[in-house]
C-alpha cells in the first residue's frame, strides 16, 4: 500500500530529516537515499524499515545540514598560495582582479577527510526520525487498508451471491438436460418407428450428471469465502500472501465449474465471479 511520512530533527548544530515513501509491492524492497558522508547507514536503514513495513517498495531519502563550526572544510593554504603565485603576474597591468571566493573552488585548495565522528554521532538520530517517519507511514497504510477491506468484503459478496444462485441452477441443468435428451431420441427414433427406452435415457442422463457435477467446487468455493471472511478480520497476522494464494484458488474453482457444467445461465455467473475475483486478486496484492 502507498504512505508518506516525514521526520525531523536538531542535533548539535546538524539538522536531519528523514522521508521515508512507500508504494505498492508483493515483497519489501527498501532504496536508502542518503548523503555521501553517511553511507555507511544504508544496511542499519534497511534493517530498521524491515521492523516496521513487510511489503512494498520503499524509499527512505536522509537528508544531513551541518550548520555547526565543524561544518567549515579546511583550507589548503599552500595549493592556495600557488595558484596565487601563478595569476599575480596577469594582475600586473590592472585589468585582471583575484578573486579569493572564486580561488577556494580550484582543486585541492577546500579539503576534506572522513569524518568518523559524524557517522557515529548521526547513525542513532537518523534511525530514530526512521522509526518515526515508519510509524507515519504505516498509519497511512491502516487508513488505506480499511478503504481496501470494504471494497474487498463487497467483491466478495457479489461472488457469494452468484455462487448461491449456481447452487440452485445446478440440479435444473441435469432436468433440462434430461428433457432435451428425451425430446431428440423421440424424434430420431420415431423416424424408424421405435420407442425411447427408460433405461437407455436414465443412462445417459446419469453419464451427463457425473461428468457435470459441481458439487464439491461449490462447497470448496464456499470454504474459501468463509476463509477470506475470517482472514480480513485478522487483526495480528501477515494475511496478505494467503489472501493472494486464496484468490488463485477460488479463481481455479470457477474456472472448473465453467468447464464442468455447460449452462448458458451457470456460464454467465461464472464470468461474473472470475471477474470479482481477479479485482480481489488485485487488491490483495497490496495488503500485508
Amino acid at each position: 500500500m502507498t504512505g508518506f511520512g516525514a521526520a525531523h530533527s536538531v542535533d548539535n548544530g546538524r539538522r536531519f530529516g528523514v522521508e521515508v515513501r512507500s508504494v505498492n509491492g508483493r515483497f519489501l524492497k527498501c532504496v536508502p537515499r542518503v548523503p555521501d558522508e553517511l553511507r555507511g547507514l544504508e544496511s542499519d536503514i534497511e534493517q530498521e524499515v524491515g521492523r516496521h513495513l513487510r511489503r512494498g517498495s520503499v524509499t527512505v531519502t536522509v537528508r544531513c545540514v551541518d550548520e555547526s563550526a565543524q561544518a567549515a572544510m579546511p583550507v589548503n593554504v599552500a595549493a592556495l598560495r600557488r595558484y596565487v603565485e601563478q595569476l599575480v603576474p596577469l594582475t600586473e597591468d590592472g585589468k585582471v582582479q583575484i578573486d579569493l571566493s572564486s580561488l577556494v573552488t580550484l582543486p585541492g585548495v577546500l579539503t576534506s577527510e572522513p569524518d568518523d565522528s559524524l557517522l557515529e554521532a548521526a547513525g542513532p538520530v537518523v534511525l530514530s526520525l526512521v522509526t518515526e517517519a515508519c510509524g507515519l507511514v504505516d498509519s497511512m497504510r491502516m487508513r488505506e487498508g480499511a478503504a481496501l477491506v470494504t471494497e474487498i468484503e463487497g467483491h466478495l459478496s457479489m461472488i457469494e451471491s452468484h455462487v448461491d444462485a449456481i447452487s440452485e441452477r445446478a440440479p435444473q441443468v441435469v432436468d433440462a438436460f434430461q428433457t432435451r435428451l428425451r425430446q431428440r431420441m423421440e424424434k430420431l427414433l420415431s423416424e424408424v418407428g421405435a420407442d425411447v427406452r427408460q433405461e437407455d435415457l436414465l443412462r445417459e442422463v446419469a453419464v451427463f450428471a457425473e461428468r457435470s457435477d459441481i458439487t464439491e467446487e461449490l462447497s470448496r468455493l464456499a470454504a474459501h469465502l468463509e476463509q477470506f471472511r475470517d482472514l480480513l478480520s485478522n487483526d495480528t497476522d501477515l494475511v496478505g500472501r494467503t489472501m493472494d494464494f486464496l484468490s488463485q484458488e477460488m479463481l481455479r474453482e470457477a474456472n472448473t465449474i465453467g468447464s464442468k457444467c455447460l449452462d448458458s445461465e451457470v456460464g454467465r455467473r461464472i464470468v461474473e465471479v472470475k471477474g470479482a475475483v481477479d479485482r480481489v486478486k488485485e487488491q490483495v496484492q497490496n495488503l500485508e
